[in-house]
């Protein structure tokens, strides 16, 4: 048998690249893929529909490449745009579409948690089952009403009064707060326990909750609901780049909190933690309430 030649060219490996270097590698090389994604979701009008969402941390990765083709309001004004047919869809409570039989819910995505939420909680100082009184942000409808039917569940029928402004909410003996000011109040310091609505949910029922939907007027709209499928599945291939790149909080608590605690599926365990909701509304006579309809 001919042994081989001495000066037969030795396989040369890669040097080994730490994972740091992996995950800048990747970054680098598949940016161009994802910057031309995000043009052709900026390419692809939304028009002639008319699109509204929330300018809450957790919504960010719904719009992602369609920011500039989106109007951000509160919850509140948003619903009035709604319901005076002056959008043609909004990301909004769930409760928008539940008690208002005009509206259809975009199926697949959601706004919800399994577990603690930690962007909507009662902070109080003194043991719930003590509260005569809460101070209530009722800006997320699906919030508020998931807020009466915990308290109802367990016999608590504190009175429920408008929270003036966020400045006063650390000098509330009880505070309902949601969204982006009830992360900057836990994140602040505080003398108050943190009961968080998405664990007390998770406790009572064994399921996640959705706070948040696509509500969809009832007129012909299947590019619309494209394109917002679209911009859900890149905001979810870019979470990373979502999380490094927005400016409230920190990092490490964006990363926990988008990462972690929330989530942006709407499948069959969402529905029914949905449908339990919608019995327990109707238990507590917080309705009328409608069967929800998916598209």
């Amino acid at each position: 048998m001919t042994r081989p030649s001495d000066d037969t060219p030795k396989l040369r490996l890669a040097p080994a690249e730490t994972p740091e270097e992996l995950a800048r590698r990747f970054q680098r090389e598949s940016r161009p893929a994802l910057l031309q994604r995000e043009a052709n979701l900026a390419e692809d009008s939304l028009s002639p529909f008319r699109v509204g969402s929330v300018p809450y941390l957790n919504a960010v990765p719904l719009t992602r490449g369609l920011e500039d083709q989106i109007v951000f309001m509160p919850p509140s004004a948003l619903a009035e745009k709604l319901r005076n047919d002056e959008l043609d869809a909004a990301l909004l409570s769930v409760t928008e579409p539940l008690f208002n039989d005009r509206y259809d819910i975009l199926d697949g995505i959601a706004i919800a948690s399994l577990g603690e939420v930690k962007s909507v909680f009662v902070a109080h100082r003194k043991p719930l089952e003590q509260i005569q009184e809460i101070a209530c942000d009722a800006a997320s409808l699906a919030s508020f009403n998931l807020l009466k039917v915990l308290l109802a569940e367990r016999g608590l029928h504190p009175r429920l009064v408008p929270l003036p402004d966020y400045d006063s909410a650390g000098s509330c003996d009880a505070v309902f707060l949601i969204g982006d000011p009830a992360l900057s109040f836990a994140l602040a310091p505080h003398e108050h326990e943190i009961w968080d609505l998405g664990a007390a949910w998770l406790e009572l029922t064994g399921l996640p909750f959705i706070y948040a939907v696509w509500a969809l007027r009832r007129i012909p709209n299947e590019p619309l609901r494209r394109r917002l499928r679209d911009a859900k599945n890149f905001g979810m291939d870019t979470l990373d780049y979502i999380i490094s790149t927005q400016s409230q909080f920190t990092c490490d608590f964006r990363k926990d909190y988008l990462s972690w605690h929330i989530h942006y599926h709407l499948g069959a365990e969402e529905r029914r933690g949905l449908a339990r909701f919608i019995e327990l509304l109707r238990k507590h006579n917080l309705g009328p309430v409608h069967d929800p309809r998916f598209v």
